[in-house]
């Protein structure tokens, strides 16, 4: 089925073409424009005449960007043919099911997951395996509830941190402690979705699988890009490093169905990763606002219950409660009540394994946050 966050997207979309003064909480794209040096990169690769096809896994340039910044950022050491450059982090960890899965492989998801991870599974097929969290948890999952979803059929493991949608971000000592319970089990691949690592504010630093656990760095891999932290989501450019054998499986897959991603974007990338970082800087200050405020704003409307995430744009509320009070049955009617009444989108809990919650987007100015809490108040209240 199509991705429940492009289906919100493209209502929104329409209901503003029909005139109707709509607020989008849907988005998980960054509100800011891309940086004005990473544009200029691109500008100068098109007038160098750099709009031919590159290799299929990247340019040298960008390559060594990636490997750079992993060194930098994660302390983590890749060869080039240890690296791979696709359409975007989604493509990436498309091409990783593809290239790792078989029928009957077992897929470890934890719950509330991103809405594509099931999917991709299922397309690659395997079958996805949920491990559920709670906001009693801080939506993350125990070494037991890991060692216990293991099988003999088990291949691939997602962690997404921070997380898409509940904002919630490992810790060292807890990736530490999952990470004993990988080394029992070689046979299973880490995908270890980083998209929102410099989107973190928590007061430990942002640590990855592979850096906390360096047994583990064959078992690992570390998917990135640059659509999020540069706000670069129409460039369309992501990146893994990994094990070999790993990776040159991806590259094949990706030779038959993309071949390179756009030599443009390729250079704005570098950019992007070699360039000043101040923008994340900034970026990261303005989400890190809008999340004081809106988790406390949210936990002032009957019936809403929300945790304090530490990094991502997005805020996760338990919403029972609210609609126990307006008698109904499904996240996705309180959504389309929201939609109906206030004018204000946002996408259920449901899609993301976790029924009862909703996904509220925060890439957005703190003047339409405070506009659609009156709203939401107005309606519910």
């Amino acid at each position: 089925m199509p991705s429940a966050t492009s289906a919100v997207l493209g209502l929104a979309a329409e209901l503003r073409e029909a005139g109707r003064d709509v607020i989008s909480l849907g988005a998980g794209e960054p509100d800011f424009d891309t940086p004005d040096h990473i544009k200029q990169a691109a500008i100068e690769a098109i007038n160098a005449g750099e709009t031919k096809y590159t290799a299929i896994d990247g340019t040298r340039q960008l390559k060594a960007a990636i490997r750079r910044k992993f060194e930098r950022d994660n302390g983590l050491s890749y060869a080039p043919e240890q690296i791979l450059v696709s359409c975007g982090a989604k493509h990436t960890l498309f091409n990783a099911c593809m290239a790792i899965l078989s029928h009957g492989d077992e897929a470890i998801i934890p719950a509330p997951y991103w809405v594509s991870y099931p999917d991709m599974v299922r397309i690659a097929e395997g079958t996805p395996v949920i491990i559920k969290t709670g906001i009693e948890s801080d939506f993350k999952i125990t070494p037991e509830q890991l060692e216990a979803a293991i099988t003999d059929k088990t291949r691939v493991m997602f962690l997404n941190s921070p997380s898409n949608p509940t904002g919630s971000c490992y810790t060292r000592a807890e990736l530490e402690a999952i990470g004993e319970v990988l080394k029992r089990h070689p046979q299973v691949v880490v995908l270890a979705d980083d998209i929102y690592e410099h989107i973190h504010w928590a007061d430990k630093p942002f640590c990855s699988i592979a850096t906390a656990c360096p047994d583990l760095v064959d078992q690992v891999v570390s998917i990135n890009g640059v659509s999020k932290c540069y706000a670069m989501t129409g460039w369309r450019i992501g990146y893994a490093g990994g094990p070999r054998e790993v990776i040159m499986a991806m590259k094949t897959m990706q030779s038959q169905i993309t071949s390179n991603p756009s030599s443009i974007s390729q250079a704005a990338a570098v950019a992007a990763l070699d360039g000043d970082q101040t923008c994340i800087t900034e970026m990261v200050a303005a989400y890190r606002e809008r999340s004081d405020y809106i988790v406390k704003a949210l936990n002032e409307i009957p019936g809403f219950e929300c945790r304090v995430g530490e990094g991502a744009f997005y805020a996760f509320p338990q919403v029972t409660g609210a609609m126990q009070e307006k008698g109904l049955a499904e996240d996705s009617d309180l959504v389309k009540l929201l939609l109906n009444e206030a004018d204000v989108v946002m996408v259920p809990g449901t899609p993301f394994g976790a029924p009862g919650y909703v996904r509220i987007s925060f890439a957005c100015s703190i003047d339409e946050l405070e506009k659609a809490v009156a709203r939401i108040k107005a309606t519910l209240v």
